[in-house]
């Protein structure tokens, strides 16, 4: 391994998805993968104790989530290099990672030079976004916080992408280690910024808005 290589936290909560990934860094002589973890407090917790060059982030995690996980990394270290890793390429989910500070974000349908370019770019101090997401921002004629879904918290985002998903309350709340309750009270506080009163006209909404584009 080269002495020189970039150090990358890789952190994805789907084991295939994370040892398939691993293996494409891996062969890169100039990437060395120094850990791998599998939630959002994993992430926190590698991160400030590793130091790592680049962080490789999945957004939709158990626990905290990778949105909260990217907040609370860049808190205790701004300068840290975050790349959000996410199936959704247009929306309000790619416009939330940027504004949170995230300094890249790819498509995990990227071709595999497209990842090692971002990592590549994001390592020497510039921003990345995939060819899909850089294309949808500058075609797409909205502006992130004219998006529907960009009023929702981090949690409210993640929980509303599980609903219109199919995910049942009990199934969101055990991913992501809170109660039902929980679940139910941001699904309703959801429910009353974006002006829908069940979850059918939630989905309805998310059609319209672009949100299940990728699903």
């Amino acid at each position: 391994m080269n002495s020189n290589s970039i150090k990358v936290l890789l952190v994805d909560d789907h084991e295939l998805v994370r040892s398939g990934i691993e293996h494409i860094l891996q062969s890169d002589p100039d990437i060395e993968v120094v850990a791998i973890g599998s939630s959002g407090e994993e992430a926190v917790k590698l991160a400030e104790q590793l130091k790592p060059d680049v962080i490789l982030m999945d957004l939709n995690m158990p626990g905290i989530g990778g949105a909260e996980a990217l907040k609370r990394i860049l808190r205790r270290e701004p300068s840290s290099k975050i790349i959000a890793l996410s199936v959704y390429d247009d929306g309000p989910i790619p416009h939330q990672a940027i504004k949170l500070g995230a300094k890249g974000y790819i498509n995990k349908g990227c071709a595999v030079n497209e990842m090692t370019s971002a990592i590549m770019s994001v390592y020497q101090g510039k921003n990345y976004l995939s060819s899909a997401v850089a294309t949808n921002l500058i075609f797409s004629g909205q502006e992130p916080e004219k998006n529907v879904f960009s009023q929702l918290s981090s949690r409210e985002l993640q929980i509303v992408t599980k609903i219109v998903d199919g995910h049942r309350i009990a199934d969101i709340a055990n991913s992501l280690s809170i109660s039902p309750k929980t679940v139910n009270t941001h699904r309703y506080r959801a429910h009353e910024k974006l002006g829908v009163s069940n979850d059918i006209e939630l989905v309805k909404l998310a059609i319209n808005e672009g949100l299940l584009k990728n699903l």
